[in-house]
This record gives C-alpha cells, structure tokens and sequence, in this order.
C-alpha cells in the first residue's frame, strides 16, 4: 500500500481524499499549506510515494512547493487546482508534476490516477525496446533515460519521456488520443484529453527541429513518422 502526502488548505479536501485512500488500506500524511509540506518532506524525502498538492494555497502556493521540494525529492506530484487554464497546467508539469487534475474532481478518478501514476514511476514498469534510437540529429536513450537534440542532452519532465518513449516504440503507426492516454498515463480522461495536448506541445518544444516527427493526425491523434533509422 501507498504512504500518501495530501497538501490543501481545504479541510474537507484533504478529509475526503484520505476517507478514499484509507478505505483502499493506503497511509496519509496532511499538510495545510505548502510551507507545511515543504518542511514534511524536507525531513522525510523518502517517506512518500506520491504527494497531491493544491495550486491555490496560503504561506507558499503549490508551485512554489513542488519547486522547492524537487531540490531534494523525485517523489511523483499530482496537482490539484480549482483552475484549469492550459498556463497552470504548462507550468505545472515543466517543474516536473506526473499529472493534473481540475477541481471539482470524482474521489475514485483520483484514486485510480494515483494508482497509474505510481505504477508508472516503478522501475519494473518499463517494457523492453532497443535501447539508444537515433533519427537525424535526435537520439533517445531507454536504458539511460536520455534524449538528446544535435548532441545537447535536452531536460524532459517525466511524463516527456513516456510518451516519447511510446511514440518512438510505436513509431509510422497512427495513435489514437484514447491509446496514448491509456498506455502513457494508464487511465481513461473520461473525455479529457488536454493534458495529452499540452504534453505535446511542450514535447515538440523541447524537440526543436525535430518536433517535425511528431505529426498530427486531425481527428484521429499524433504518429511519430521517420522514413528511416540510423
């Protein structure tokens, strides 16, 4: 079972999420605000399996947190926020968050990303490939957890990885938006799918020239398209 760390300021918020994760047998630590949770786990770094942080909060908002706690914490970060501007979301996941939920949100929807999102950060989650790719100036590293542009290593955020991992595993084939979301987050979006989008975009930035690969199929969903690998 999972020690969880449920940072909002919101009582009843943080109530309701541990009645969910008790129920299915997990440990929940609460923190009020992100000063709060940025002590927690500067004293136990290794304590938690995943932390749900609250955008919106007193002191120092979740942002801030998560940016502070990743100088010493690679912990996996589901934000919570009542906003669901593409920026928040942006924002969110270049400091590294694994996922990101709009409130109100459905208990169980939360509970079954949380599930996906550790499952995914499991060392043992990863599916056998080729290990170093290249396709022009672009080079993917699996075993290594590397990708490189002209040979200037570039700095992806976790979820990057997975679906470029993904897109390059299944690479000249159509994927739909329901399989990428499926089989990079591990859960349905019941509908919502701007967080593949923004992944996207910011994926084809990080990618510079190369984001050319990535090619949108309109109606359908991306196809990472190469003629050849060297």
């Amino acid at each position: 079972m999972y020690h969880i760390l449920v940072v909002d300021d919101e009582e009843k918020i943080r109530e309701l999420i541990k009645k969910y994760a008790t129920f299915e047998g997990h440990t929940v630590t609460e923190a009020g605000d992100g000063m709060e949770a940025v002590s927690i786990c500067r004293s136990h770094p290794n304590d938690f399996d995943i932390i749900l942080m609250d955008v919106m909060m007193p002191e120092l908002d979740g942002f801030s947190a998560v940016r502070e706690i990743r100088k010493y914490s690679a912990t996996p970060v589901l934000m919570l926020s009542a906003r669901g501007e593409e920026y928040d979301r942006i924002h969110g996941f270049e400091l590294g968050i694994d996922d990101y939920v709009v409130k109100p949100f459905s208990p169980k929807e939360l509970m079954l990303r949380i599930h996906a999102i550790i499952k995914r950060a499991s060392p043992e989650s990863g599916a056998a490939q080729k290990d170093v790719q290249r396709f022009e100036g672009l080079t993917v590293d699996f075993t290594g957890r590397i990708v490189t542009v002209d040979g200037e290593k570039v700095d992806l955020s976790p979820k990057e990885y997975d679906l470029l991992f993904y897109l390059v595993n299944n690479k000249n084939i159509a994927l739909t938006r329901e399989k990428l979301i499926t089989n990079v987050w591990g859960y349905d979006f019941y509908g919502d799918d701007r967080t593949l989008d923004t992944h996207i975009k910011l994926l084809r930035r990080s990618l510079k020239d190369y984001s050319k690969f990535i090619v949108t199929l309109r109606g359908v969903g991306y196809r990472f398209e190469v003629e050849r690998t060297l």
